[in-house]
């Protein structure tokens, strides 16, 4: 991915927590040639080497299978919110502009199977389920569906070797169009407040001697 050095995150603390706010992944590999991607969440643990791996699985009937072998290289995608920055919102006129945050991670396979598996997909529906009100635990569902599920998945893990994320959020700009940003974007849909979140946290440290305009 390419990341300008002002718009790229280095700190890994806020990397995982980007992850797992975010592990509703793309993961890409190459299959005869042909990139090939899958989208899926990414469970975001630690080895016992304290190495940071990825877990997760896909389905039997899909053709990336055929990639996902021990030591295989892929690629995973965790895109975040973004929202389209107009050129009126600058003290001074100039070409629209995306802001974003994203994070690529690159590892290797490991294929996972049997009671690793199992546990795997039980700490994914907990991952997922803690904030229910009546969360459903895996020992909940039918032991024959449960059985069908795994003859039907391929279960792996990935260990990250490279992170790269950016947060593109307007740090080229001027106080003033910065705040002028975030102010439109509060303005947006869903998606555009939570970039605006993003850049009200980074506002103070981008402006010491002012936070944000909004009071």
């Amino acid at each position: 991915m390419y990341v300008p050095r002002r718009f790229e995150e280095k700190d890994t603390e806020k990397i995982h927590a980007f992850i797992r706010e975010n592990s509703f992944a793309i993961l890409v590999s190459i299959h005869e040639g042909r990139p090939i991607g899958t989208h899926i969440p990414l469970r975001l643990e630690t080895n016992a080497e304290g190495k940071d791996i990825l877990v997760g699985h896909i389905s039997k009937g899909n053709e990336q299978k055929h990639t996902l072998t021990d030591g295989a290289q892929v690629l995973a995608i965790f895109p975040g919110p973004h929202a389209y920055i107009s050129p009126r919102w600058y003290t001074k006129m100039n070409v629209p502009t995306w802001n974003y945050l994203s994070v690529h991670a690159y590892g290797t396979v490991k294929i996972m199977e049997g009671e690793a598996l199992k546990a795997a997909l039980s700490r994914l529906i907990d991952t997922y389920e803690h904030h229910m009100s009546q969360p459903v635990h895996m020992d909940e569902l039918p032991e024959k569906n449960l059985r069908d599920d795994l003859r039907g998945i391929v279960g792996f893990e990935i260990l990250v070797t490279e992170y790269q994320a950016a947060a593109k959020l307007s740090q080229n700009r001027d106080q003033q169009s910065y705040h002028e940003v975030i102010t439109h974007l509060d303005q947006g849909d869903e998606t555009a407040r939570a970039v605006a979140a993003e850049m009200e946290k980074n506002a103070l440290h981008l402006f010491p001697s002012s936070s944000s305009n909004k009071e």
